[in-house]
């Protein structure tokens, strides 16, 4: 086998184990893993505003937009304008929610996180400027996403959000 194939090969291994977490965490809980990333970063928040959940999750203010829309309709998150600045609106979750957030599975991240830690760092800083230069030989250096290893977060600038 080519090298260029092996490396194609591992690309798209670690895309197939991205998908699998990705329908588990939906089949078990019933939310994406860009929703429960929001999710979670409205806990870390009194009242969270849209750009403080975008600044948290590395997304777009109108991505987290399109999400936090789909999770307003399922009653796991409320918003509610300030009395103090009627500008600003914050973002709460519901007891349902709070209850879905507490159901959920450890995301796929938090598995990769503990052994990429127990990485020498050079061998960390080796694995980053790989994916690095794929991202940049792939045309991905302005795709919008979050450190998060879930299917279908990838947006173009520009490019309507969906997956959410």
């Amino acid at each position: 086998m080519e090298k260029h194939d092996e490396l194609l090969v591992a690309l798209r291994k670690v895309i197939r184990a991205i998908d699998l977490h990705s329908k588990k965490l939906e089949r078990e809980v019933g939310l994406t893993g860009p929703q429960l990333l929001v999710m979670r970063a409205i806990t870390r928040f009194d009242g969270a505003m849209v750009k403080e959940i975008a600044d948290d999750t590395n997304l777009s203010p109108a991505t987290i937009t399109s999400i936090l829309d789909r999770l307003q309709s399922r009653e796991l998150i409320i918003r509610q304008r300030s009395t103090e600045d009627k500008r600003k609106v914050g973002v709460y979750l519901t007891e349902n929610g709070t209850k879905a957030l507490k159901s959920a599975p450890k995301m796929l991240q938090e598995h990769f996180i503990r052994r990429f830690d127990d990485l020498k760092d050079w061998e960390q800083s080796l694995l980053v400027s790989s994916m690095q230069r794929l991202a940049n030989m792939m045309d991905a250096e302005q795709i919008d996403a979050s450190p998060l290893l879930e299917i279908g977060l990838v947006n173009h600038p520009g490019a309507p959000s969906n997956n959410q």
